[in-house]
């Protein structure tokens, strides 16, 4: 069983890799689906990390339909991740009527020659997954993200196990959304995947001495909190396999 774990800052790659993690997804901005991160967590967790990294190629939050501007900053930031060394992308893009925009996928597909692809939650938007995997397929993905194309993977036991099997190990299954060690076992039981992918979410609260009455955001209460991958969650999922 692999098990990928999403981060967005260096401390939760170094706990990731530690607590038993096979593979890093690099993202920045986690509590909106993930965006590309900045070039220097890309360049760190790929010095730091012994594992594979692959790295969130997404301009900007909201839907998966994509113009022409966006696609060559996608473009050019794939280029980006080539020169620091990750082993590969994550992408996804989509049609106005939601299907797969295979013209898109190809071109990012092509610039991220030599690196390994996955295709992600994107598809859970999808409004025909079987001729969609099926596209992944011939477009030559590794793998796809999907939570069954519910609001978490074990909510989506059921089309999971139909995609497993129509996939017959011509691209790998990775479930992802909710995943934790309470579920994690009779989800595999009951889907045939090989892979998981979770953030193993959690915080920890700031270490400043002395606190303003300015506030950085929304909310005061989120300027304390430091969103990270928590070791023991992690661990917990790994020990189950």
């Amino acid at each position: 069983m692999k098990v990928e774990v999403c981060i967005d800052n260096i401390e939760s790659a170094l706990s990731a890799e530690q607590a038993g993690a096979d593979r890093l997804e690099l993202c920045s901005c986690l509590a909106i689906g993930g965006v590309t991160p900045q070039y220097s967590l890309i360049k760190s967790a790929v010095n730091f990390s012994k594992i594979p990294c692959y790295v969130m190629i997404r301009p900007r939050a909201g839907d998966f339909l994509f113009n022409r501007y966006e696609v060559q900053m996608m473009v050019e930031d794939i280029q980006i991740v080539k020169a620091l060394g990750a082993k590969g992308v994550v992408i996804g893009a989509l049609t106005a009527q939601a299907e797969i925009d295979v013209k898109i996928c190809e071109t990012l597909i092509n610039a991220a020659e030599g690196l390994g692809v996955t295709f992600h939650r994107a598809f859970d938007l999808c409004h025909h997954p079987f001729d969609s995997l099926e596209q992944l397929i011939a477009l030559g993905c590794e793998r796809v993200l999907t939570s069954g194309q519910k609001n978490t993977a074990p909510q989506g036991e059921g089309l999971l196990k139909q995609l497993v099997e129509q996939a017959d190990n011509r691209i790998s299954i990775m479930a992802g959304a909710g995943v934790n060690a309470e579920n994690a076992q009779t989800l595999v039981k009951n889907t045939g995947i090989q892979e998981l992918h979770l953030s193993g979410k959690s915080y920890r609260l700031s270490q400043m001495k002395w606190q303003s009455d300015a506030v950085m955001g929304a909310n005061a209460e989120d300027d304390q909190k430091i969103w990270i991958s928590d070791f023991n969650k992690i661990k917990a999922v790994k020990a189950l396999f």
